[in-house]
């Protein structure tokens, strides 16, 4: 338990909160004038700098799971001993240090993946994965919209680079056209950051909730119109459909280690449209309470729907796994609008086993595709039409086949499938069992008048784009591991399966503790309910020294 105190090891816990963003980026300077050609050693310097952020974000998380009273400064860090809404400030609760848990966890798992080889096919890719880790991390703990600006264009920057990891004119073309429609979302994010802060005078997400409902008419429409454009930088990030056209094609075209660690970045989207929706628009922002909520509704129903048809439709492996991170986005922007308090803590679990799950099979899809004929997939028809033909480029084939190879990939491969469709006993079907139960989670006489039409669409939707992942995923899987006769057993090391398997294993770990995890997200659901009390935390956090 956190008790106030003036010894060293207090003070140096003071400063707990700022580390998940300042090691990487120190790391990642670090690395940079390191020779190429000891990528090894760049290797094991980030890896060991990733389980140093892994393991503050378990402890992180376990004081935030203990209460508010057990976070270093309540949680919140003031950079320059400057209080909010003056100074910029660093805010940890329960949903941050989810996610900072959940970012940390799946780099890890990347960047183990990417040592086998895939570190080898470009420059300095160790720098930019501790400045994507570093980014994503300060998006997460930033409380004001400016330093989200900087954070987002930190990881974006990063993201841009490992996107194009590896070249190739496919990766090129693709990672262009990622560049391309995230400049154009920053630029939304600059105007709508300036329209709010003309209005409302504050950037500080805590500060700007508890004076939204106190501005005149005018300026909360200005305010209004600003969150409105920044929603749609956020929606992008986050693939909402029709922002999400660049999507599948730039995920199907990145390196494995990069499309396993970019699961996480759509979340980024998630996050945000999560802490705004009801922290500034929530209960307390008067007549702007609830704003955007019917297009958060239509938006994502819609995305699921054409993420659903865009995996049943896909005949590459990696373009199924870039829709799935569609279908996750979708209905988890879906479960945000429709506004049922209870849905939220399943929201909060759909997301991060939704997440580790998409990451898992981006690890995995590269070591099943190894073996397979080059020309097995050219007799699927609809191939050319997505324009997914192999790379002319020779790989270097490296490993030796470990004993059971196929039983060990087709194993992970029936696991991806049974958490992406959401079928029992494993997370994916809790979650979503989570969402619908979240949903009907109400009185009988209030129950049959509150389910609306919307509702009842979005059940249907995410049954069927359940349905939708089962077939996609047994169509693939008896083509790839039962009817391929001319395929090779492929060649993996044991670091590029390990990563994959520990993935999964914490699907299972967290559908065996589904009972503690639930009630970690329902409490964090609780605290995102009461906007206020966040604020009142964030505004009245006395500065170092004054207590």
């Amino acid at each position: 338990m956190w008790t106030e105190g003036s010894s060293a090891v207090t003070d140096w816990l003071d400063h707990l909160l700022i580390l998940p963003i300042l090691l990487p980026l120190a790391v990642a300077a670090v690395l940079i004038p390191i020779n190429e050609r000891d990528r090894t050693l760049k290797g094991a310097i980030g890896f060991a700098s990733t389980l140093v952020v892994f393991i503050l974000s378990m402890i992180l998380m376990r004081l935030a799971a203990a209460g508010t009273g057990s976070l270093p400064g309540s949680g919140v860090y003031q950079l320059g001993n400057w209080p909010a809404p003056f100074g910029i400030v660093l805010v940890l609760d329960r949903l941050s240090a989810l996610m900072l848990c959940l970012t940390s966890g799946l780099a890890l798992a990347a960047q183990a993946y990417s040592m086998a080889r895939w570190h080898t096919a470009g420059h300095h890719f160790h720098s930019l994965f501790q400045l994507l880790v570093a980014g994503l991390n300060g998006a997460f703990l930033t409380g004001d919209l400016f330093n989200l600006f900087v954070f987002f264009e930190m990881m974006l920057a990063a993201s841009y680079g490992l996107l194009l990891h590896g070249s190739g004119p496919l990766r090129v073309k693709a990672g262009l056209h990622y560049i391309a429609v995230n400049l154009a979302a920053s630029a939304l994010f600059l105007i709508g950051v300036s329209l709010i802060y003309g209005a409302a005078g504050t950037l500080n997400m805590a500060d700007l909730a508890t004076k939204l409902a106190a501005l005149e008419p005018r300026s909360r429409t200005l305010v209004e119109m600003g969150s409105a454009i920044l929603g749609v930088a956020f929606l992008v990030k986050a693939g909402m459909w029709p922002l999400s056209f660049w999507l599948p094609t730039a995920y199907a075209a990145a390196t494995p280690p990069v499309a396993g660690v970019f699961a996480v970045l759509t979340k980024v989207g998630i996050y945000v449209i999560i802490r705004l929706h009801l922290l500034v628009f929530g209960t307390a922002a008067g007549t702007s309470s609830g704003f955007g909520q019917d297009w958060l509704v239509t938006g994502g129903m819609l995305t699921i729907a054409f993420g659903g048809i865009g995996v049943l439709a896909s005949q590459a492996m990696g373009r199924l796994a870039g829709y799935s991170v569609l279908v996750s986005s979708g209905t988890l922007l879906a479960a945000v609008g429709l506004g049922h308090d209870g849905m939220l803590a399943g929201a909060l679990f759909y997301l991060v086993s939704s997440t580790l799950t998409i990451g898992a099979f981006f690890l995995l899809i590269e070591l099943v595709e190894r073996g397979r004929d080059a020309g097995a997939d050219v007799l699927a028809v609809t191939m050319e039409a997505y324009g997914d033909f192999d790379e002319d480029e020779e790989e270097e084939e490296v490993g030796v086949a470990i004993p059971g190879t196929m039983a060990v990939l087709g194993l992970c491969f029936c696991l991806c499938a049974l958490l992406l469709a959401g079928l029992p006993p494993f997370s994916g079907f809790i979650a979503k069992f989570a969402l619908i139960s979240g949903l009907f989670d109400m009185p009988g006489a209030e129950l049959a008048t509150a389910i609306s039409a919307a509702d009842w669409t979005y059940v249907t939707l995410l049954i069927l784009s359940g349905l939708a992942a089962m077939i996609a995923m047994n169509r693939i899987g008896i083509r790839t591991f039962w009817a391929s006769i001319e395929g090779t057993i492929p060649r993996v090391v044991v670091i590029e399966i390990t990563p994959v398997v520990v993935l999964l294993a914490a699907c299972i770990f967290l559908s065996l503790q589904a009972g503690p995890a639930m009630r970690y997200m329902q409490a964090t659901a609780d605290d995102l309910l009461a906007p206020l009390t966040h604020s009142e935390r964030v505004l009245s956090a006395p500065r170092a020294g004054s207590q």
